[in-house]
């Protein structure tokens, strides 16, 4: 029994090494750390990150709730989740929103500054002496080129396809779909997960067909097939319109639309929460990475097969130098052991 003790013992210096290893684990929060479980990799590989950091570096029990923007952020302010990983600015929803003006919810650190949305067609339909959408290069072009995305379910009218049912850039392209008059030209078709539209889009392209689709950057989409894609030209971005599109609740009575701004995509958290644990507040209002970094760990996880856990492992082990800037000295030890 005695040798076995000592054995323990020595195996535990040779883990930490004499003399330098971190302070014991403490997490500041007793409760497990619920993050909201956003159904689309670049938050999947946010949450896997934070997780990472918060377990393994600071001693935390983690969860998460799996679920689409709008109940997720109802359970922000009902306080049952208490951080999320990915808010977009311009397509807070109204529960959001409402929790923002009675102080249950608050954005606390911007994760990305460069996140991009727009409406999107295959290069091949306008470039080219044989394109046949030659002259297609905004949206005001496109009641001219519906029979090129013509929908087989509804003659006369063109495709196009929504963002995910249950996520708040849906509503928001439903208005902007009526703002540019263009409800009577195109069914509004809105796919039931990521997956799904991805494979839309990505047999479209294979086959080389028509199709009018929108989608967002960071995403393994965009990052692979950005060269054979162009975004359609839309008005400079209008502060007043765009705020007028957020109010809207009858999409049918929108009248005026405008494109999507290039904005901050923060992170989120219950104020009841986070008010009692200052550290990892730290930690998230230092949280910070960018488009290209994003891309390149949802590459990974589309070409490489990896988890969204296994991204985040490969983005600790490739980049020290962007994540150990967001913690103390003690927690970077923990998280570098963990690493293996």
């Amino acid at each position: 029994m005695m040798s076995q003790l000592w054995a323990g013992l020595f195996s535990l210096v040779l883990i930490f090494g004499l003399g330098s290893s971190p302070k014991a684990l403490a997490c500041e929060i007793r409760e497990p750390i619920v993050f909201a479980g956003l159904n689309w990799d670049s938050s999947a590989f946010h949450t896997a990150v934070a997780q990472r950091i918060l377990r393994d570096g600071m001693g935390c029990a983690v969860d998460q709730l799996p679920g689409a923007t709008i109940p997720l952020h109802n359970g922000m302010v009902k306080g049952d989740i208490h951080i999320v990983m990915e808010v977009w600015l311009s397509n807070e929803s109204k529960t959001w929103l409402d929790g923002i003006a009675a102080g249950k919810v608050a954005s606390i650190g911007v994760n990305m500054a460069d996140a991009v949305q727009a409406w999107y067609v295959p290069k091949y339909l306008v470039e080219g002496p044989d394109a046949p959408g030659k002259g297609l290069r905004s949206v005001a072009d496109l009641p001219r080129f519906k029979a090129l995305f013509a929908d087989p379910e509804e003659p006369g009218k063109g495709r196009f396809y929504n963002c995910m049912a249950g996520w708040a850039c849906e509503p928001l392209n439903t208005k902007r779909l009526a703002g540019y008059g263009l409800s009577e030209h195109f069914t509004n078709v809105r796919p039931g997960s990521g997956a799904a539209l991805d494979a839309a889009i990505i047999s479209a392209l294979k086959r080389r067909k028509p199709i009018l689709f929108y989608y967002w950057g960071p995403s393994w989409l965009l990052g692979q097939y950005a060269s054979e894609l162009i975004a359609l030209e839309e008005p400079a971005f209008d502060p007043k319109d765009w705020a007028a599109l957020m109010a809207a609740t009858d999409p049918a009575k929108v009248k005026v639309a405008t494109s999507f701004p290039v904005v901050d995509i923060v992170i989120g958290v219950n104020q009841a929460f986070i008010q009692k644990a200052p550290t990892i507040a730290k930690f998230l209002r230092n949280y910070r990475t960018n488009n290209r970094i994003v891309s390149e760990a949802l590459a990974s996880m589309q070409t490489g097969k990896l988890s969204a856990d296994g991204a985040a492992r490969l983005f600790l082990l490739n980049h020290p130098e962007v994540w150990e800037k967001w913690v103390t000295p003690d927690v970077v030890k923990r998280v570098r052991l963990s690493l293996g």
